[in-house]
C-alpha cells in the first residue's frame, strides 16, 4: 500500500473522500449506527415473547433417524417423522448451515501463482488508475487501506475506498487496525455488504499514525497479537484472508522468518513480504534474499509474494527464478512510475512508449475518473487532482531509447534532461507547474487561484509503498 506522506510524517491521505452519493459498493451510511448497531437493532426487534423462550431456548435432543442406521440427528420438538429421516436431515441442515463457518483449510484458495498483483496504493491507486493498470494487464487488484475504525464508524468516504469496478475481476481490499475484535467484526461487515474475492490485512504500515495506535508494523512487535488478529479474521468470514507484512520492526532485526511457519496454522492464506524494515523505510533496496528465505521456510500450505522495487520484466523474471518457491511479486512503485509494467512483463520486453503512447495512458485515466467522480465541476477538479498526483510519479522514468544502461532501476534520481520531442519533455519535468500545464490539455484551464501541492515531497517518493 502506498502512504504519501507530509514532512512532519503525521497525516494520511485517501482518495476518494468526495465520494459518497451511492458510489460506494456497500450499504454502508455516515451513520454508524446502520454499520455498528444493526445486529443489536436485529435483536431488540426479535426479541421473542416471553411465553414462547422457554420452548425457543431449550436445547434439542438427539433423535435416530432410523433403526438401521448408526448415525444421529440433532432435531427441535416439533422434530420429524421417524419414517422420514432424510427430511429431517435436510431440514436441520437448512436451518443450520448459515451458522456454519469454514474452517481456514476449507476455504476456496486465491492461486497468486504467475498473476500480475498490483499492490494496494493510497491516494494514487484509486479506482481508476485500478482501471488503467487492468487495461495494461495487471490480474489481481487491492483497493486502498481503509482503516477498521473509520468503516466501524460508517464513514462514506472510507467505504468507497472499497468500491470495485466490474474490470476488476480478482479484486480484494485492505484493511488496517490493532485488536483482534475490531478486525473481525470489520471482515464480517466488508463479506456481508461488499463483493471482494479476498481480505488483506496490512501489517506494515510504517507511518506514525498508525504505529501509535497499534496497528501496522506496530503488529511485528506483538507476534501473539498478530496471531489473535489473523485467527479472529479468517473465523470470522468464508473468504480468504491475507497480510502484508516487512521484514521486521528494527533495522537489522528481521523477524518474519521465525513466524512464517505459523502464519499459515493461524489461517492466513497468503502473506506479501516487503522486503524492508520499518525503521528502514526506503533508505535501502528491498532485502530479496530474506524474502526467498522465508519463502523457502513457509509451508506448502502458505503462498508467499515478494514486495520491492520491481520495476522491469528483468526484475520479475530474476525473482522467480532465483527462488521457485515464491508464488508472485506483487508491483507498487513500479506500477506507478510506468504503470505499462504489466504489459511489458506479459510480452517480456522493454517497452520504448512514445510519449503520444503515455498522453493516451493519461487520457484514458481522465475518461475513467470523470466516470467514477463525475463530469460537473467537482468532478473534474476531484480527477485533476489526482491526475497531478500520479504525475508527481509518471516523471520519474526515463524513457528506454535514452538509456545507456538497459533496464532503468527504481532507485535511480535522473538528472533533469530533454526529451526526443517536446511532450516528453514536458512528462519529464518535476515541477508542479508543468503538470498543471498536462492536466489543462485533458481537463481545461484550471480555477483562478488553483495551486497544488503533491502530498508527498521528493524525499516521500522513497516512502511511496505502504507495508
Amino acid at each position: 500500500m502506498v502512504e504519501n506522506e507530509n514532512e512532519n510524517d503525521g497525516q494520511i491521505v485517501k482518495n476518494d473522500s468526495g465520494d459518497v452519493d451511492g458510489n460506494s459498493c456497500c450499504r454502508a451510511t455516515g451513520d454508524s449506527s446502520n454499520g455498528v448497531d444493526c445486529a443489536a437493532e436485529v435483536l431488540e426487534e426479535d426479541k421473542p415473547d416471553e411465553a414462547d423462550a422457554t420452548d425457543e431456548l431449550r436445547p434439542p435432543k438427539k433423535t435416530k433417524c432410523s433403526t438401521d442406521d448408526t448415525c444421529s440427528v440433532l432435531v427441535n420438538d416439533e422434530g420429524c417423522k421417524q419414517n422420514e429421516p432424510e427430511t429431517c436431515i435436510e431440514n436441520f441442515v437448512e436451518d443450520n448451515d448459515k451458522c456454519l463457518k469454514l474452517h481456514p483449510r476449507e476455504k476456496k484458495l486465491i492461486d497468486f501463482r504467475e498473476k500480475l498483483y498490483l499492490a494496494p496504493l493510497t491516494t494514487v491507486g484509486n479506482l481508476p488508475f485500478r482501471q488503467v493498470c487492468k487495461v495494461l494487464g495487471a490480474d489481481v487488484t487491492c483497493g486502498e487501506m481503509a482503516m477498521c475504525t473509520n468503516l466501524l464508524q460508517g464513514q462514506a468516504s472510507e467505504w468507497a475506498l472499497l468500491r470495485r469496478h466490474s474490470s476488476e475481476d480478482l479484486f480484494g481490499v485492505q484493511i488496517c487496525g490493532a485488536y483482534p475484535d475490531t478486525v473481525a467484526r470489520t471482515v464480517e461487515l466488508i463479506e456481508q455488504n461488499c463483493t471482494v474475492d479476498f481480505i488483506d490485512i496490512n501489517m506494515g504500515c510504517p507511518i506514525d499514525i498508525v504505529v501509535n495506535k497499534g496497528a501496522g508494523s506496530a503488529l511485528l512487535t506483538k507476534p501473539m497479537r498478530m496471531k489473535s488478529v489473523v485467527e479472529a479474521s479468517s473465523r470470522a468470514v468464508d473468504i480468504p484472508v491475507t497480510i502484508k507484512v516487512r521484514t521486521g520492526y528494527f533495522e537489522g532485526k528481521n523477524r518474519i522468518d521465525s513466524l512464517i511457519a505459523d502464519i499459515g496454522n493461524w489461517g492466513a492464506t497468503a502473506v506479501t513480504i516487503h522486503g524492508r524494515t520499518r525503521q528502514q523505510r526506503y533508505s535501502k533496496l528491498a532485502d530479496w534474499e530474506y524474502i526467498y528465505q522465508c519463502a523457502r521456510a513457509a509451508p506448502s500450505s502458505l503462498q508467499v509474494l515478494g514486495n520491492g522495487d520491481v520495476f522491469s520484466y528483468s526484475d520479475w523474471n530474476s525473482h522467480k527464478a532465483d527462488c521457485p518457491e515464491l508464488s508472485t511479486c506483487m508491483i507498487a512503485r513500479g506500477a506507478l512510475i510506468k504503470p505499462w509494467i504489466f504489459t511489458e512483463i506479459k510480452e517480456q520486453r522493454h517497452w520504448d512508449i512514445s510519449s503520444g503512447e503515455r498522453l493516451d495512458i493519461l487520457k484514458d485515466y481522465v475518461r475513467f475518473g470523470l466516470q467514477h467522480w463525475g463530469s460537473d465541476s467537482k468532478g473534474v477538479e476531484t480527477t485533476r487532482h489526482f491526475l497531478l498526483e500520479w504525475l508527481s510519479y509518471t516523471c520519474r522514468y526515463l524513457p528506454v531509447g535514452l538509456l545507456d544502461v538497459i533496464p532503468q532501476r527504481i532507485n535511480w534520481r535522473p538528472p533533469s534532461y530533454f526529451g526526443r520531442d517536446d511532450l516528453e519533455t514536458l512528462m519529464a519535468s518535476d515541477s508542479a507547474a508543468d503538470w498543471i500545464r498536462i492536466s489543462e490539455m485533458l481537463l481545461g484551464k484550471v480555477p483562478s487561484g488553483f495551486t497544488f501541492a503533491p502530498k508527498h515531497k521528493s524525499n516521500a517518493y522513497d516512502r511511496a509503498e505502504n507495508g
